[in-house]
């Protein structure tokens, strides 16, 4: 499981993210995604901690704080949707 952090500034980098939930335990992966036409920041990312005990210590901490003039909302990332359908699907659906 990961950690969803939202409201980021778009100044902030992977690293930056690194060392701010080091403080809370051992980071695994950082991932910021980007836009496809600009290459900015789209304001959100993800880290994924060693072990849950400390993804729920740093949500506990960090959801609400003022990071880079900015309330992070930070919470357990949902599951990415499989969002076939959502592009039309299969035409025999539709009748």
């Amino acid at each position: 499981m990961s950690v969803y952090i939202g409201n980021l500034s778009y100044e902030v980098t992977e690293d930056d993210l690194k060392s701010v939930f080091a403080e809370y335990g051992d980071v695994k992966r950082v991932h910021i995604p980007t836009d496809r036409e600009t290459g900015r920041s789209r304001g959100f990312g993800f880290v994924e901690m060693v072990n849950e005990a400390e993804e729920d210590a740093v949500i506990e901490q960090l959801d609400g704080a003022e990071w880079m003039g900015r309330d992070l909302k930070v919470n357990k990332a949902k599951p990415r949707e499989d969002n076939n359908n959502s592009r039309g699907g299969n035409r025999r659906d539709r009748y």
